[in-house]
């Protein structure tokens, strides 16, 4: 697969025939079907009825002043909405420019690792030097507003929404600490986020965390790979709480420790694509566990499973995600942009982990998410990271 393509995300943008939407709220003549133009084959979309709500509303709503910038995007979302798709998703382009930056791993917020579930989100981890660290924001606490709003079961989207924002803004949250609530007001500021960090833990194992699959994460994983492997005796890949990425980074991370054959397959209209291992094979012989939660998803799948179903690792944790698709990004006329599912992924073994997710080797939970190992904090030990601690005794032989 040449394209760059991301699990929940992606950077390519393709040709589509998107004027009808924009075109539609100004009353321009178009047939009744427009034909969709791209990499896949043709198909017709009926817009007899869009046409016609387009034009009464323009002519017969009782408000003359319509924005037609928000019908058009409206129409977009209801189209989005009408799939039924959780992964497909429409970015108006204010969204559209931050989901790239994040990408890169960069953008514009306060600087925190964030696990989310049924309850308050709770801080796993801060950027050093970002304003979160220096407000002495610490992992395990939980967020229960920001501003005025009450975030309990908010999702991980809906918090980016919240929380980033115009670098030089301010933005005002409520966390508990233990039985303590403080309110706390920070400066948003540009966050370059690494990707990949590292650390040495037990009797010389190297212990890398990987908190997103973005476009230098390749990169930066073979960088750590050649840094901290000689003398070690052992790996633990931690993968709790990464979300997935761009599934050519999940190839390379995985041809790191995969000497030959597939690493993981797509499936989608044009066919079947079978990803196979690559070049790059740092630590082919290197006793691996791998740790996973359920907040790994997408790309953080792959690379545990398919590690997985070559024997080549252990899964220490809880059941993953079962996010089993492949997202692609088409960039709109207006900058806004189409996240559509286009394949759905399989393990070498032919399996889905689809609404499923990983079944861990060992399955180990975490009394409390504040327990989990910080490596920017390396300083506060791991003693009650009951998963981390699992993995050691792993490749102990315990």
């Amino acid at each position: 697969m040449n394209r760059s393509v991301a699990l929940r995300g992606g950077a390519v943008a393709l040709l589509v025939v998107v004027g009808f939407l924009a075109g539609v709220y100004l009353d321009q003549a178009y047939p009744e079907y427009v034909p969709y133009i791209g990499h896949r084959s043709a198909s017709r979309i009926d817009l007899t009825e869009v046409q016609q709500a387009a034009r009464l509303i323009q002519a017969d709503y009782v408000d003359s002043s319509v924005d037609t910038k928000k019908l058009s995007q409206g129409t977009v979302q209801g189209l989005v909405n009408s799939l039924g798709d959780p992964f497909t998703i429409y970015f108006d382009p204010e969204q559209y420019r931050r989901l790239q930056q994040s990408y890169q791993g960069k953008y514009t917020g306060i600087g925190i690792y964030l696990s989310f579930g049924s309850a308050y989100p709770v801080i796993t981890g801060t950027v050093p030097g970002s304003p979160a660290a220096s407000a002495g924001l610490k992992s395990g606490d939980q967020i229960v507003k920001v501003g005025d709003k009450d975030i309990k079961g908010i999702t991980a989207d809906q918090a980016t929404a919240l929380i980033q924002g115009p670098e030089g803004s301010q933005v005002t949250i409520t966390i508990l600490r233990g039985v303590e609530t403080m309110t706390l007001t920070m400066t948003r500021a540009e966050i370059q986020v690494p990707t990949v960090r590292t650390a040495t833990v037990g009797n010389h194992v190297l212990y890398a965390r990987i908190y997103q699959f973005a476009s230098n994460t390749s990169s930066e994983f073979s960088t750590a790979l050649k840094s901290g492997l000689p003398g070690s005796v052992g790996m633990v890949l931690d993968l709790r709480g990464d979300p997935g990425g761009f599934i050519s980074a999940a190839d390379d991370v995985i041809s790191q420790f995969v000497s030959s054959g597939e690493t993981f397959e797509t499936h989608g209209r044009s066919g079947v694509n079978r990803h196979q291992v690559g070049s790059l094979h740092g630590a082919p012989n290197m006793p691996l566990v791998v740790l996973v939660d359920a907040n790994s998803a997408s790309a953080a799948e792959i690379v545990a499973g398919s590690l997985q179903v070559h024997k080549r690792a252990k899964l220490v944790g809880t059941t993953t995600y079962g996010k089993g698709s492949v997202q692609e990004d088409f960039p709109l006329s207006d900058g806004s942009d189409l996240h559509l599912t286009v394949e759905r992924w399989f393990l070498p073994n032919g399996q889905t982990i689809d609404h499923k997710g990983l079944t861990p080797d060992v399955s180990v939970k975490l009394a409390n998410p504040a327990d989990s190992y910080d490596v920017g904090q390396p300083s506060q030990g791991y003693a009650k990271d009951t998963q981390l601690s699992a993995a050691l005794d792993l490749l102990s032989g315990g």
